[in-house]
């Protein structure tokens, strides 16, 4: 089973080490490609507009351009926000934190994909970004992606946001995780507890053994686990189910 995560816009800020280690080593050449095409934008004035930062996050640009010899610190303690506060990588057991590593791939725009023992430093880039010269980065870096994550096999369960979804998708082997909320007998979408209720369901998949190889087991594994979920069928053949997670105010 994968776990398909986004990553947070707030990110810890400095490392502790001079140490980069990453995973998915098939993904080095276009990290590098990615990481000069970030550094050489932050040597321009147009930097702020391309990266979509506020006079306030100026900051930022400093930071990028400091990324090939900055410090690096663990993705599990990278990342911040909600989702991640609620899924407590730091809190985990040492078992379920080994599980939630095996599990658990984040989605980025500088370095495609990552795993939370992964260290890198903190930086400022979203997927969203038209980054010279390569342009839309989740169109950069599709092939890469899928070339990786094609050749896995198992159920992969899927709390991206849209920006991040679009850089691969897992096709009928899939489950995108949504969250309604219940109130007046009524469900309506949302995204204020969005982000936190998938943190919490992502740190019960890491926190059980159980491995579930279907729609249906892990529909069964979290209605086991204390949440309220419910299965519905995929918009079309060859694409994923949703699992619809239900909060009450």
């Amino acid at each position: 089973m994968l776990i398909l995560l986004p990553p947070s816009e707030g990110k810890a800020e400095r490392g502790t080490s001079a140490v980069r280690r990453l995973g998915f080593p098939e993904l080095a050449s276009p990290r590098e490609k990615v990481l000069d095409a970030l550094v050489s934008l932050c040597h321009t004035p147009e930097a702020r507009d391309v990266l979509g930062l506020s006079d306030g996050q100026a900051g930022e640009i400093e930071r990028n351009l400091a990324l090939p010899t900055a410090r690096t610190l663990p993705v599990a303690a990278l990342y911040t926000g909600v989702l991640y506060d609620n899924l407590g990588l730091a809190t985990l057991s040492p078992e379920a934190r080994r599980r939630a590593d095996r599990r658990i791939v984040v989605f980025s725009a500088l370095w495609g994909l990552l795993r939370p023992s992964d260290r890198v430093p903190p930086y400022r880039l979203s997927m969203g970004v038209r980054l010279p010269p390569m342009g839309g980065l989740a169109a950069f870096w599709r092939p890469s992606i899928s070339a990786v994550l094609d050749a896995t096999k198992g159920l992969v369960v899927d709390m991206r946001s849209a920006t991040y979804a679009a850089a691969w998708q897992p096709g009928e082997r899939g489950v995108a995780v949504r969250v309604l909320r219940e109130a007046a007998g009524k469900r309506t979408v949302v995204s204020h507890m969005a982000k936190a209720t998938r943190g919490v369901v992502a740190r019960s998949l890491v926190e059980t053994p159980d491995r579930p190889r279907t729609a249906g087991d892990l529909a069964d594994l979290l209605t086991g686990l204390g949440h309220r979920v419910e299965l519905a069928a995929p918009a079309g053949r060859g694409r994923p189910r949703t699992l619809d997670v239900i909060v009450s105010e």
